[in-house]
């Protein structure tokens, strides 16, 4: 049984923030950035945390100054990372300065074993805070944290900005670093070519959706509470078989099975009104869909959101297999090259009218985002550090509780292999209903 730890005690000792700049010269240039990659609902942190257990001989190398330097190196390639980002002031458009400003860079100490967090597997959010870059201002691309562990295993906190890369484009990076650690070539190289989805603006008049959104008595609200609910393999197995059974065909997948459950379970604990409008966001990218295709090593922004408008009273009534079909054809659109041009142009034409508003919470939106593939990155850093694990933090990404997160389920239980989690953040009111809601269909 792994030790607990004693949350009295615990401390994490923070140095001060570096300045981490590319190991040789590299470009002043002055980059534009996509159509996609301006939307205003993206100005915000993904944070990730890398979880590697101690090694039996790490030969005396410090993992801080080993990140340190694999961060140096990898800016060579990927040096607009280590410049700065600003909207202009005329045009409300993105500009990102290559000026080797460095990329923050954060250690830390732990005095606890990373056995008794359970190598991050499930765990609180507040403790978790200690081990990602605090508050980083918005202009810098990436920031770090490393932090070392009193049993040698050490924890990377990345957060990258989401206005600059999507969570392929994230793990592109992240592999990156983890190569040249281990003094290894660059698999993909890095392409920038962020022209390559700019718009062009629509001159006829664009006609949206009038319907007012659905509104919750609990919302705006400062009393936010984030919590991961987890499903069991056997429980999804289920709820597929009575999807299924309800009309829905047998190739439906875990995805659209839980984006209709949640849709479903939010609008209840909310108590959003039947007249108003609920909309589900879900995001399909691109890299392969487009024709023709990005480059390989394209790591911007390369996804379109889709969504799903229905009324509080329909979302109510209508069966989980009527929703998940509903899901499944909204899918299909992407898979048409002149839906993906015009969506671009569409967004583009936003923009040139300065229509590019950033969503305030209201719980009628649900925007998914899944991260179950996390650990799909390179599994080792440096000489033999393996990693354990790979957990992410809420962040403030359609104003955090119009955000849904699918998460991979802890290692440390085993009753929950093959499981999910999902993580909601709700005004403590509603979190209450959200959670019978979960029982119900455990």
């Amino acid at each position: 049984m792994a030790p607990q730890l004693n949350t009295t005690e615990f401390s994490v000792v923070k140095e001060e923030v570096e300045l981490v700049k590319p190991s040789k010269a590299t470009p002043s240039d002055v980059l534009s950035l996509s159509t996609l990659d301006n939307e205003a609902n993206l100005e915000c942190f993904s944070k990730a945390i890398y979880v590697y257990k101690a090694q039996d001989e790490t030969n005396g190398v410090d993992p801080a100054e080993m990140i340190k330097q694999a961060l140096c190196d990898a800016l060579v390639y990927y040096y607009p990372l280590a410049g700065r980002l600003k909207r202009l002031d005329h045009d409300g458009r993105l500009q990102l300065t290559c000026d080797a400003t460095g990329v923050p860079f954060l250690v830390a100490t732990a005095n606890c074993r990373l056995s008794s967090l359970n190598y991050l597997d499930d765990i609180d959010f507040e403790i978790a805070k200690n081990f990602v870059f605090p508050s980083p201002t918005s202009d810098c691309p990436i920031v770090l944290q490393v932090t070392r562990f009193s049993c040698g295993g050490f924890t990377i906190g990345f957060g990258i900005s989401h206005m600059v890369s999507d969570g392929f484009g994230a793990a592109q990076i992240f592999k990156a670093m983890a190569e040249l650690s281990k003094g290894e070539e660059l698999s993909v190289k890095p392409v920038w070519e962020r022209e390559r989805l700019v718009g062009t603006p629509i001159k006829e008049p664009i006609n949206f959706n009038s319907c007012p959104p659905a509104m919750s008595p609990y919302m705006p609200s400062s009393d936010i509470v984030d919590e991961i609910f987890y499903l069991k393999s056997d429980t999804m197995k289920r709820l597929k078989e009575d999807i299924i059974n309800g009309g829905s065909p047998s190739n439906v997948t875990t995805f659209e099975i839980l984006a209709a459950f949640v849709w479903k379970a939010r609008l209840r604990a909310l108590e959003l009104n039947h007249d108003g409008k609920t909309c589900l966001y879900f995001a399909t990218g691109l890299r392969k869909l487009i024709d023709p295709p990005l480059p390989e090593g394209y790591y911007g922004n390369a996804f379109l959101t889709s969504a799903v408008e229905l009324t509080g009273r329909e979302l109510e009534e209508k069966s989980l297999s009527k929703i998940v079909n509903m899901i499944k054809e909204k899918k299909k659109d992407v898979l048409d090259n002149n839906y993906i041009k015009k969506s671009i142009d569409i967004c583009e034409t936003k923009l040139a009218h300065g229509d590019n508003p950033k969503i305030k919470a209201t719980g009628a939106l649900m925007a998914l985002t899944d991260w179950r593939n996390l650990g799909l990155v390179s599994d080792e850093f440096g000489s033999g550090w393996n990693i354990e694990n790979v957990t992410s933090l809420p962040w403030d990404c359609f104003g955090s509780v119009d955000l849904c997160t699918f998460l991979p389920a802890p290692k440390s239980d085993p009753s929950l292999k093959g499981g999910v989690g999902i993580l909601v953040s709700l005004p403590r009111q509603a979190m209450p209903v959200f959670k019978r809601e979960i029982d119900a269909l455990q």
